[in-house]
């Protein structure tokens, strides 16, 4: 199988779940502005949508959302996702909840807000992250081995991180405790 990602991108995620399950895969960087491979495909042809993740499966179907690669490659490896009877049911709970209210309050950061727009995110990032810190089971969101949801909450905090040295306001992980 493949993944499709870019740099710095919520894909990482994905790069880390294919990981920790184990599963082999290539890898292909996608140039998100010029919508190319680094191969010199039309990425577009790949995911229409022309954004990545997107990860192309052995049998040639092509996943496409990260909440939706990240539940599938869970389910590759069960050790991603909580268990009992509801574990993939809190798994999709935290992936939706990562991917609704923590990645899209980013977008001020990357798509050139105001001062005002980026401290309202910043406010709004810090919020969600504590929450989901004052939940966390153990070291990691369901308790003492890392899930699907935790490889995407990684990449979130990289991303805080890298908005704390780059803008003004912005996060730092030392408030989302």
């Amino acid at each position: 199988m493949k993944l499709y990602f870019a740099p710095g991108a919520c894909s990482l995620s994905d790069h880390i779940a294919l990981h920790e399950a184990g599963l082999a895969f290539e890898h292909e960087k996608v140039d998100l502005k010029a919508r190319k491979t680094e191969h010199g495909e039309d990425f577009l042809t790949i995911n229409p949508k022309g954004y990545v993740p997107a990860l192309t499966l052995d049998s040639g179907e092509t996943i496409t959302e990260n909440v939706a690669i990240l539940d599938w490659i869970a389910h590759q490896d069960g050790a991603l996702k909580p268990a009992g009877a509801m574990g993939h049911t809190h798994l999709l709970e935290a992936l939706a909840y990562i991917s609704t209210e923590i990645h899209k309050a980013f977008k001020p950061f990357f798509a050139g807000a105001s001062d005002d727009e980026k401290a309202k995110a910043r406010e709004t990032i810090v919020k969600r992250m504590t929450w989901l810190a004052e939940t966390m089971k153990g070291d990691y969101l369901f308790g003492d081995t890392v899930s699907a949801a935790d490889c995407y909450l990684f990449v979130m905090l990289l991303w805080a991180e890298k908005t704390e040295s780059r803008h003004r306001p912005t996060l730092s992980l030392s408030e989302i405790e």
